[in-house]
């Protein structure tokens, strides 16, 4: 038999084919058993002794190879071990059925897989339909003695990979087996191999947190910067599972810090979102760039403001980051903390501790925000902190000075239906008076929003809010632009609410508009009409003055409406002096027996004291009105002027 040129295990030189190797072509099968068990006792001996590395990891204690798993066939309940992998058979598939090799790995039987390789031809190198070799299941297994014999038997299958791109090396790696990367590493296993995720075992170490593998692969010269799919070097897996001791030994064997994945996300990034404050302490003291934005404009300093590192927000600050630079969005850090944490009303302790950390960002933050930078964003943090009902941040945004009449700009206005743009309007819409109040006392204006924030708290029916603005100057005659009326919005819809409609005359609502209807006497249009219809109809009852809004007496003729129209009329006649209903008016007021009373309340003549009321009240105006009762007037004429006759019998004397 012709003598063949073998290189030997481990040894540089040739790396010969899986399928033409052969040692059975120049070894006979004594030689090649003597050659087995010494090679297996030196490289036992050898896995005993402490490797000195190059690369020292703080943890000297390794992972321990898992005990030899014991037989299936004999446990009462079988081992899981099989079941790990999808390529392995179920547990309850006894071992008669896998093939001699497999069995033997199984069950750790270094001997019976010695007896298998020496047998003439590699009926044994079969792969399953997932493409495992035996030296596969023996990495994944940790079976270190069946691996060197395998090896020894067949090295050209030291880099075969399963239908996964899986090489033995990072399954072992993958399963913490620190003996067996060794004797795979040992033999010359290639370390720059990737499965198919495009991870490669120094990345697979490092998701698996394993400083003693990671310290072998870079002394075996195992490449950093390699990135996976998604562009993760193994810094970056190092950083998000918070392993300073690995990040340590990846950047002294050259780790880029500026290294981003495929979102532009860069380990300093990453250790920011994760909260990994050692880490990112870590990698700042070696030269990481704190300001290192990803794909979507956001620093690491908006991604810890965004999860509630308080921890990683001082440090970052502490460093230098920059707090005026927007995310995507346009917001700024400072944005993003005053909205975050809860809104004050769950129990959860998580949440209050989260709220906690949220207000303590949000007070780190605003020295180092710039006001102007704040202003070009086109939202404030106040809008922010009421729409979020986080009422101790935005009393801590007032105290640092930040415009309480700020608006949104046009564009994040129109993202609001009601194009709302005050930060009290979005106070009011919670019905937040606490929050409405710390705004008011601060100088908010209250007649800022095209749609009046009085209007939103009388729609809610909330009595408190809507005296909370009318005392601070809300205008109780506003109106609606996108719904024309020819009387006060605010009518419209408190009409079921008579306490606060009489509270809005007391405060100068306008009660003539409700009377001054453009149909008069004439036939009014049918309730819910078009508006081409009321043109036509105003044509054809000869009517000049245009129909272009809604009239009271259409309001109150609503099917929702119309039930309360006696003691809204009631209501309003009294703050009003010759007036005139139209046909609408007087067919409700006809249309209830107990309703005539009001009807010939509104024939004039009206009596000489409402109309010397009427006069009064119009010549001292609301705001010398609310003083009236510190003038030295008879009690009865002050509950007179504030309509307050009706709680007891008055007369004038």
């Amino acid at each position: 038999m012709a003598a063949a040129s073998v290189s030997m295990p481990g040894a540089p030189g040739l790396s010969l084919g899986f399928d033409d190797y052969s040692l059975y072509s120049n070894l006979s099968d004594d030689d090649l058993m003597q050659l087995a068990i010494e090679r297996s006792l030196s490289d036992a001996h050898t896995a005993g002794s402490t490797l000195e590395l190059n690369i020292t990891p703080m943890v000297q204690n390794r992972t321990n190879p898992p005990a030899r798993p014991l037989n299936p066939a004999l446990q009462p309940n079988p081992p899981m071990a099989p079941q790990l992998c999808s390529h392995n058979p179920p547990a309850n598939v006894l071992n008669s059925e896998l093939q001699p090799i497999i069995k033997a790995i199984y069950d750790g039987d270094a001997a019976a897989v010695r007896e298998i390789v020496k047998q003439p031809g590699n009926s044994w190198l079969v792969a399953s339909k997932h493409g495992w070799l035996p030296l596969h299941e023996a990495a994944y297994f940790g079976q270190t003695q069946c691996l060197r014999i395998l090896l020894v038997a067949q090295p050209g299958m030291l880099n075969k990979r399963t239908l996964k791109d899986q090489t033995a090396l990072i399954l072992a790696v993958g399963r913490d087996h620190v003996d067996c990367v060794e004797a795979l590493l040992e033999r010359g296993a290639d370390t720059e191999v990737m499965n198919q995720n495009r991870e490669t075992a120094l990345y697979k170490a490092c998701e698996r947190e394993n400083a003693a593998i990671v310290a072998t692969l870079l002394n075996h010269g195992a490449t950093v910067n390699k990135q996976c799919i998604q562009g993760w070097t193994a810094l970056h897996e190092a950083v998000s599972h918070h392993s300073v001791e690995i990040c340590e030994m990846l950047v002294k064997a050259g780790a880029k810090l500026s290294a981003t994945n495929i979102y532009g996300i860069s380990p300093v990034f990453t250790a920011a979102q994760s909260g990994r404050v050692e880490t990112l302490g870590f990698l700042l003291k070696n030269g990481a760039d704190v300001n290192s934005q990803a794909a979507d404009g956001a620093t690491a300093l908006y991604e810890a403001a965004k999860n509630s590192h308080e921890d990683v927000v001082e440090l970052l600050i502490s460093r230098g980051a920059d707090a005026n630079r927007p995310g995507k969005t346009g917001l700024l850090p400072l944005h993003i903390a005053a909205q975050r944490g809860t809104d004050g009303k769950s129990i959860l302790t998580y949440d209050c501790l989260n709220y906690d950390k949220s207000f303590n960002i949000v007070s780190m933050l605003i020295p180092s925000t710039s006001k102007a930078r704040v202003r070009r964003t086109g939202i404030s943090p106040l809008h922010l902190a009421a729409e979020r009902n986080r009422d101790e941040t935005l009393e801590a945004l007032i105290e640092a000075g930040f415009d309480v009449n700020a608006e949104l700009s046009l564009e994040r206005s129109k993202m609001f239906e009601d194009r709302r743009t005050t930060v009290l309007y979005f106070a009011v819409i919670n019905n937040n008076i606490e929050a409405a109040t710390m705004l008011l006392e601060a100088g908010a204006n209250p007649n800022l929003d095209t749609f009046n924030p009085l209007l939103v708290a009388v729609r809610q029916g909330c009595i408190r809010t809507v005296t909370l603005l009318v005392d601070y100057g809300a205008n109780v005659n506003a109106y609606i632009p996108t719904i024309p009326t020819s009387f006060p919005a605010a009518i419209m819809f408190c009409m079921k609410y008579l306490s606060m409609l009489k509270y809005l005359m007391d405060n100068g609502c306008d009660a003539l508009s409700c009377f001054d209807c453009v149909y008069g006497n004439d036939q009014h249009p049918p309730i819910k009409t078009l508006r081409s219809e009321r043109d036509d109809l105003r044509h054809r009852t000869g009517t000049s003055a245009p129909i272009t809004c809604l009239q009271f007496c259409e309001m109150i003729s609503t099917p929702a409406v119309c039930r309360w129209a006696g003691p809204i009329i009631d209501v309003l006649l009294d703050y009003v002096g010759h007036v005139k209903l139209c046909s609408r008016l007087l067919e409700h007021l006809d249309s209830y027996p107990d309703w005539q009373v009001i009807k010939e309340k509104a024939v004039p003549p009206r009596s000489l004291m409402q109309l010397c009321r009427v006069s009064i009240r119009q010549q001292l105006g609301v705001n010398r009105l609310k003083l009236i009762h510190t003038l030295p007037l008879p009690g009865r004429l002050v509950k007179y002027m504030n309509h307050e006759e009706r709680t007891q019998d008055f007369a004038l004397e």
